[in-house]
């Protein structure tokens, strides 16, 4: 079988994840490079140990840019620090009077706080930038590359844990109006308040997007082993507890060369495992990818892949 549906002019967001190792970025990169034939597409790894640039052999890093070699495609390695400093550039003016009408803290302890790393914050900041380029809408299409399981899980979840610290905030924020109401019998909304209301926003159209599988689809990357299914399974598990639901499922390494005797030997070793996808992702559109010989690397052998992915003949 062949990726299907990734054409519907509905869906956006495309999410592939996995164990570590399964080739999530290079099926990510080659299905990017498949929808940019006919979509102007943009490749987002939120991986903090990018391989994009490694793989597609050009560098990306964080900043947008044309991806040589195809004619609607371009690619951005997001760096989560650096997304963070923007956006505390940004916003700092506003965050500060968050801080100052909400805390006793002093401006020193402010320029502190505001200077510390948050938890969390890489995936927030991940997500949130993909939700920005999403909003702008110059692209068709947006593939998301994710780093193995845990941090997609964290990437997923981020909506919520931004969600909390704005719940935080207006809590704080609450104070302030009661004491400003108080004393001077009304309470005008300030910028503090049109910001926390727009990142309230953001967050609910992050959680439409996401539980919205018509707009959004997760496709997860597995190999025929044992831990590698294992892993997959409660990755999915997990993402329906967020009301997100993958529709197919991408097997790679398959062997199928019988052309000597290791290669026999790890056929017959595979078959039990892609049975076992097949019975425990039943209800998934399965798309077996052959190991190749040689590492994918480049636009030839990302093509190559392309051609497996989306069952064109070679």
């Amino acid at each position: 079988m062949a990726l299907a549906g990734l054409e519907n002019n509905a869906l956006k967001l495309i999410i592939f994840g996995g164990k570590g190792g399964v080739g999530k970025t290079s099926c990510a990169i080659a299905t990017a490079l498949a929808l940019s034939e006919n979509f102007k597409t943009l490749l987002i790894s939120t991986d903090p140990a990018h391989s994009v640039s490694d793989c597609l052999e050009q560098q990306i890093g964080f900043k947008v840019q044309e991806v040589a070699g195809s004619e609607n495609l371009t690619a951005i390695e997001i760096v989560a620090d650096k997304a963070l400093s923007e956006f505390k550039k940004e916003h700092l003016n506003v965050l500060k009077k968050l801080l100052e009408t909400s805390t006793n803290l002093d401006n020193e302890d402010i320029d502190e706080m505001l200077a510390l790393s948050i938890p969390g914050i890489d995936e927030v900041m991940s997500f949130k930038t993909i939700i920005d380029f999403i909003e702008e809408g110059e692209y068709d299409k947006y593939i998301v590359d994710t780093a193995p399981t845990g941090h997609a899980l964290r990437l997923i979840s981020s909506p919520k844990l931004l969600d909390e610290w704005i719940k935080v905030a207006a809590r704080m924020r609450w104070k302030y109006r009661f004491m400003i109401t108080s004393f001077s019998g009304t309470y005008q909304q300030d910028e503090v308040d049109a910001f926390l209301l727009s990142l309230k926003k953001t967050v609910k159209r992050i959680e439409n997007m996401l539980r919205d599988n018509t707009k959004c689809e997760f496709i997860p990357v597995c190999i025929p082993e044992s831990m590698a299914i294992m892993e997959t399974g409660r990755l999915l598990s997990d993402l329906s507890r967020s009301e997100i639901f993958a529709r197919q499922i991408i097997v790679n390494n398959v062997m199928v060369s019988e052309g000597c005797d290791f290669c026999k030997r790890r056929k017959a070793g595979q078959l039990k495992y892609i049975q076992q996808i097949g019975d425990t992702f039943k209800d998934l559109n399965m798309v077996t990818v052959p190991v190749f010989p040689e590492e994918i690397k480049g636009l030839e052998a990302l093509n190559l892949l392309r051609m497996c992915l989306f069952s064109v003949d070679r």
